[in-house]
């Protein structure tokens, strides 16, 4: 009878045993799952975050209608900064065509020619046809950017600098923007005007770059170096706004950008839209690089609000952010 009770004991200290193993072995699998589950999250997060995710990969990721945008891409004697900008921006999903705005004396040449379509055709696959067209004009003038196209297939115009870019799921989510608000101009460059002093009767206006729309937590104006707008505006730049102001910008060569916020803000009677995003610039020789730049561009902030007897622009301190790519929402 003891032995029987020893065995009985021993056998049940064994189970006790047994089960105290299995429920330990079950916890620690069950951390091990959560610490590699933790990881993994953390590392698809600072790969984000450090900028480690391939853009092309990931433009599939925002659905972008079949009937694109058309890329309007100013530019002036820089042949490497036009095929950077056009080979980065033939890749993006959206894309319908690429008009070239070219207002140098000569033709571009063949060499170019043949890059640039090399370029476009590699992009054009999968039924995807890209058109590329130069926009040849004689006379060397910064209205040149806004002529009327009478042949393009988008209602969506993406303009930009040659020598400025954008990741294609940036340009993708201005898009979508400016698809809710077709009206308006959606870009990514934010400027500010503001009231300085009265100078006799009337108000005497400034023009801020960056640093003024950081500190004042408003904006009023988006530049046309990387911004969306409707096709209607081209017509209306350049056939229905007051020719003054196309010969004023023609002659003090500056400021074209800030007559379109005009005219579209005096047509809307609402603000631009500003969209935040990453941008790379590729040159650093433009207009804005000279001495003076902010003093001449508050000179045409007033000569435009004279033409048009007020001041039509609407300030705002609305911002639109792709809230996929931060932390917190």
């Amino acid at each position: 009878m003891r032995g029987g009770f020893l065995n009985r004991r021993t056998l049940q200290r064994f189970r006790q045993v047994a089960i105290s193993a299995t429920g330990s072995v079950k916890i620690k699998l069950l951390l091990c799952c959560c610490i590699v589950f933790t990881l993994i999250v953390i590392a698809g997060r600072a790969a984000s975050f450090m900028g480690w995710t391939h853009h092309q990969a990931s433009v599939g990721r925002f659905s972008v209608p079949r009937k694109g945008y058309t890329v309007l891409i100013n530019t002036w004697k820089r042949n490497d900064l036009l095929k950077h900008s056009v080979s980065h921006y033939a890749s993006c999903a959206g894309l319908d065509s690429i008009h070239i705005v070219w207002s140098e004396p000569d033709p571009p040449s063949d060499s170019l020619l043949k890059f640039l379509r090399h370029v476009v055709q590699s992009n054009s696959r999968d039924g995807r046809h890209i058109e590329l067209k130069f926009d040849i004009n004689k006379e060397d003038s910064l209205n040149n950017r806004f002529k009327e196209i009478r042949d393009v297939k988008t209602d969506a115009i993406f303009s930009i600098d040659d020598d400025v870019v954008f990741p294609c799921t940036s340009v993708n989510f201005a898009f979508s923007v400016w698809q809710s608000a077709p009206d308006t101009m959606v870009g990514f460059v934010p400027r500010i005007h503001w009231v300085d002093q009265p100078k006799g009767l009337l108000d005497y206006y400034n023009y801020g770059g960056w640093w003024s729309v950081w500190w004042m937590g408003r904006y009023s104006m988006v530049l046309s170096k990387a911004a969306f707008f409707h096709k209607k505006y081209l017509d209306l730049y350049t056939n229905q706004m007051p020719a003054s102001i196309r010969e004023y910008i023609t002659k003090s060569r500056n400021c074209e950008d800030i007559a379109m916020s005009f005219l579209v803000a005096n047509t809307t009677g609402a603000p631009p839209i500003w969209v935040k995003g990453k941008i790379f610039e590729t040159g650093s020789t433009g207009i804005s690089s000279l001495g003076g730049h902010s003093e001449r561009r508050s000179q045409c902030i007033n000569r435009f609000v004279a033409e048009y007897g007020r001041m039509p622009l609407v300030s705002t301190s609305v911002k639109a952010v792709d809230s996929r790519n931060i932390w917190f929402w």
